[in-house]
């Protein structure tokens, strides 16, 4: 049976666009990855860049809110920001929820003094975004609802 992930973010623009991404193309054989935002905006064009540039096209993704989901359980819900984890609506009983937060690469690279270097805080994230998915491969299961719940 395919796992149903869940990555939460507040915008859905940037941060668990690209977890959907990561998820979808490393755990494709035993898992359905998907995102949504609290408040959901539009797809980061930066993001789109790096997450093409490790060979993961998420430019056909678009930002969706929770709802749009409809009534989809999911084994594990994971919120990728502070916001996303304040506001995460419960889960139904046996949902497994975990909080990784990560650098919001929009507000690290609001200062950088041209997109090269604002790039490089997108693929800092993009990176460790990639070392958590690979962690999850490992997981037997997400069914335990042994982590911190929202």
């Amino acid at each position: 049976m395919r796992r149903k992930l869940l990555f939460l973010c507040t915008g859905n623009s940037c941060r668990s666009q690209m977890a959907e991404g990561w998820a979808n193309k490393l755990l494709n054989s035993t898992t359905d990855a998907f995102s949504a935002g609290i408040e959901p905006c539009t797809l980061n064009a930066l993001a789109v860049k790096v997450m093409r540039e490790a060979g993961v096209d998420i430019s056909h993704h678009k930002s969706k809110s929770l709802e749009s989901l409809g009534h989809t359980q999911f084994d594990l819900v994971v919120t990728v920001c502070e916001q996303a984890a304040r506001r995460c609506p419960v889960p139904p009983v046996g949902t497994k929820v975990i909080h990784a937060p990560f650098d919001d690469p929009p507000t690290l690279a609001k200062h950088a003094p041209n997109e090269e270097a604002a790039l490089e805080h997108y693929r800092r994230v993009r990176d460790e975004i990639k070392a958590f998915v690979l962690g999850l491969r490992g997981q037997p299961a997400f069914t335990h609802a042994d982590g911190p719940v929202c």
